[in-house]
């Protein structure tokens, strides 16, 4: 659910040049109108979502991990839901705090600290950067300081793990469920508050879409950047803080938790701990480029984003390293490192697919790809106001093998942090199957915006590069 790192916009288009033509007004973003499907989607994802995490986490609590035990203690009449649900934790006031001091200091680090990374880390892009073109024909600025939060949150996290000693490393673990139920008041009020926000005061009215369907509306969202003051992003904070930057925390929580339970921590907790912690790190040095993502691009901020980067995202894709806490697996050295090549052959094609579209895009098509100039077709679509734009869909090198090759290595990455878990229980495998369900979708979505954007010029470039994510397969 949550749109970050997994889902990157597949639009490979050099900086839009316009033409000032009078052309008819195009349409990209979220959808103008709901069908019964779509209303039918939201309703069945704003009521289950929710209940799936809580399931998650309370077969874990109280179940070992199981996801069928619940349900088999239920139907056999051996327990009631009513049970279950006194046996979990409730909200706490520590709790509370925790999560009120870890918000309010993403907060300060994403709007009181100006980004110094790209001063002295050659190659990295921070500080005040530009973002898309947006669908009124408006360009936002951003202060790019995601390192940077993350550098200095783990800095005092170590630092008190080895020195000052204020808190366990294992706080977030202690106090996992409790701060379910904080995760989401705040993303039930953020995603609230920017509906409400896009009606009376909103940051750009031209950047609104209301479809007239409040359950849709309120799930998609209707407001395209919402914003406080000059910098407080909604989308850009939510999407990498304060959830991504907690996930290396959380995974650090479940190493510390395994070493106090079982005097050790184990190899797939290492694995875990290292694939998911460059996958992290890649997000937060390549934030500026992920401002050209799906997710900024044409997302609106809504329950979808809000919500799912508050609780989604922190809650689900850490299934792995909760596992290991319960179920501690000792891997044998050939299949760790068969795990590790996997993970890092498709973090590999993630990045290397990615970066040729980056270069592509900075140098307009002047470069080499994999040696030679690279292949594309040139196309065009009209903004809101009419402005004609142009744009070059590039159809070699990784793009040329398929065109969504980047969600390829995203799902081999997927694929090794699961089976660091073994073959015991079906829970840690939710990620691969919910990674491959949101990024099939994600193709399909895409390219339905593409094809409205670009009309017949999609057509051929679907004609040059045929297959989405499996050459020869799909």
């Amino acid at each position: 659910m949550a749109a970050f790192p997994e889902g990157k916009s597949e639009e490979r288009k050099h900086k839009s040049i316009p033409n000032g033509s009078g052309a008819s007004q195009g349409q990209w973003g979220r959808a103008w109108e709901v069908d019964w499907f779509s209303l039918a989607s939201v309703l069945f994802l704003l009521t289950f979502s929710p209940l799936i995490v809580y399931y998650f986490i309370m077969s874990c609590d109280q179940y070992h991990c199981s996801l069928t035990d619940p349900i088999v203690d239920v139907l056999m009449g051996n327990s009631r839901l009513s049970n279950i649900w006194n046996k979990t934790p409730s909200l706490s006031w520590k709790a509370a705090n925790i999560y009120i001091c870890w918000v309010t200091f993403q907060v300060m680090l994403y709007i009181l600290v100006p980004d110094f990374c790209h001063k002295f880390l050659p190659g990295y892009v921070g500080g005040v950067q530009e973002g898309a073109l947006t669908p009124a024909g408006t360009v936002n600025k951003y202060e790019i300081n995601g390192l940077q939060a993350w550098i200095i949150t783990h800095a005092l996290w170590f630092a008190n793990a080895y020195y000052f000693h204020w808190f366990s490393p294992t706080i977030v673990f202690d106090n996992w469920i409790p701060l379910l139920w904080c995760a989401n008041i705040l993303g039930y009020s953020a995603s609230t508050f920017a509906m409400i926000k896009s009606y009376l005061f909103p940051s750009n009215p031209k950047d609104c879409k209301f479809t007239g369907n409040l359950f849709y509306d309120y799930m998609m969202g209707i407001e395209f950047n919402p914003r406080i003051g000059k910098w407080f992003d909604f989308k850009l904070f939510f999407n990498g803080r304060p959830g991504i930057v907690a996930w290396t925390l959380i995974n650090l929580s479940y190493a510390a938790k395994q070493q106090e339970l079982y005097g050790q921590v184990t190899n797939s907790m290492i694995l875990v701990n290292v694939l998911q912690g460059i996958y992290v790190l890649d997000f937060f040095w390549n934030e500026a480029w992920y401002l050209k993502t799906i997710d900024i691009c044409h997302d609106h901020f809504g329950w979808y984003l809000g919500w799912g980067d508050c609780v989604w995202l922190p809650y689900l894709y850490t299934l792995q390293g909760l596992y290991l806490v319960y179920h501690p697996v000792q891997l044998s050295t050939a299949n760790a490192v068969g795990i590790l090549l996997l993970g890092l052959v498709g973090y590999y094609i993630f990045r290397m697919t990615n970066h040729q579209k980056d270069l592509f895009r900075r140098t307009d098509g002047n470069c080499k790809i994999w040696g030679k100039k690279p292949e594309y077709i040139e196309c065009s679509y009209t903004s809101v106001d009419g402005t004609k734009y142009y744009s070059k869909l590039m159809i070699s090198g990784f793009w040329g093998v398929a065109r969504h090759f980047n969600y390829t290595g995203d799902l081999m990455g997927s694929l090794a942090y699961c089976l660091t878990c073994g073959f015991g229980h079906i829970l840690p495998y939710f990620y691969i199957i919910y990674m491959t369900i949101l990024l099939t979708h994600r193709c399909i979505r895409d390219e339905h915006r593409c094809s409205s954007k670009y009309g017949k010029d999609w057509k051929r470039y679907t004609t040059a590069v045929p297959y989405r994510l499996i050459p020869g397969v799909f």
